[in-house]
């Protein structure tokens, strides 16, 4: 423990010592450190994506130094610092672990979620709304995802999460009929619905669906470089090549993932 404060210790003095001496540092401020820390944070997602542990502690180390960065800046305002910061997670984390640190009983994850979204509606004087709190800026799949956690957490959720796929099938065909149509304002608005619904369900099976999509994403991407990889060897370009000659060398990819696999 001493040897984790001594090192974030350091780190607060080189922060200070950047603040002071360096030209680009010192220029800084809250709002224009704000893309790069999304920026970081993106990298820090593709890193755990890949399972990266020696690229994860790279990244979570250029997040720490946001985090210290936007803490010395507000402390330059007399506004807060970093042990204001600390101080205020702390008591936010035993606040909303009763379970843990007080008499409340939570036995299951679940209930440890619905008990934490329960205590943030308690936090705001009793007058916060319970979606108010999803950041309008979040990706719109985590956003979808924590609109439902939320609404979930108060009880507005399936019974029986098999439930779920009776409303994928009205949304799909809600959409179909749109299609048919061809209305396009009606066509986006269905198919909005749809993608909600499959949140929904992904999130009552376990899955994250910003993570599953971005799997497939990453899927597709190897699997088209191999059929550019095998035409370029043909010494073909793909705008000559049949849909069907494509279709044979795209499983020829999923193949040979099944095969390493």
């Amino acid at each position: 423990m001493n040897e984790t404060l001594q090192s974030f210790e350091r780190l607060l003095n080189i922060m200070s010592e950047l603040r002071e001496k360096c030209p680009w540092d010192r220029e800084q401020t809250i709002g224009s450190i704000r893309p790069l820390t999304i920026e970081e944070t993106y990298e820090l997602s593709e890193a755990i994506l890949a399972g990266d542990m020696q690229n994860i502690r790279k990244e979570l180390g250029d997040i720490l130094l946001h985090i210290v960065f936007y803490a010395k800046i507000a402390s330059e305002a007399n506004a807060f610092g970093i042990k204001d910061v600390i101080d205020g997670l702390c008591d936010k984390l035993i606040y909303r672990h009763p379970h843990v640190f007080g008499e409340r009983r939570a036995d299951t994850a679940g209930q440890v979620i619905k008990n934490w979204e329960q205590l943030k509606l308690k936090e705001k004087d009793g007058n916060k709304t319970v979606l108010s709190g999803v950041p309008s800026s979040l990706p719109t799949l985590i956003k979808a995802r924590r609109i439902q956690e939320k609404a979930s957490a108060v009880g507005f959720d399936w019974e029986q999460r098999e439930q779920v796929w009776g409303k994928v099938r009205e949304e799909l065909h809600e959409l179909q009929v749109e299609v048919e149509k061809a209305d396009a304002h009606k066509m986006e608005e269905e198919f909005g619905d749809l993608l909600f619904a499959m949140v929904n369900a992904a999130r009552l099976y376990g899955i994250d669906s910003e993570t599953a999509l971005e799997r497939a994403n990453k899927k597709f991407i190897r699997r088209f470089g191999y059929l550019e990889q095998q035409t370029i060897k043909q010494g073909r370009p793909l705008t000559e090549m049949t849909l069907e000659e494509m279709n044979k060398i795209w499983e020829e990819a999923k193949s040979n993932e099944n095969s390493i696999s």
